[in-house]
């Protein structure tokens, strides 16, 4: 009767350093995801960016960055109506 109140206790015991075992982990990979994820998040800005520049480069100036062109949008144009 000893025997199976010590296995009960032991099994409870060893359930609960499982489960927190299973929560630090859980934390762990969120850590890990949010670093990877940052990472991958300034890879594609950078990326972005070395591809707005060649493209300018390759284009020689045609092409407008996009604050030039919101620029011009914003600019009201004059139209001349006669009637």
């Amino acid at each position: 009767m000893k025997l199976n109140s010590i296995g009960a206790a032991s099994l409870l015991a060893l359930s609960l350093v499982m489960i927190s075992g299973c929560d630090q982990a859980e934390k762990s990979a969120q850590q890990l995801l949010g670093k990877a994820s940052e990472s991958a998040k300034q890879a594609i800005d950078e990326t972005h960016k070395a591809a707005e520049q060649a493209l300018s480069e390759a284009t020689q100036g045609l092409i407008a960055p996009k604050e030039d062109e919101e620029e011009q949008r914003n600019t009201p144009e004059t139209t001349s109506q006669e009637t």
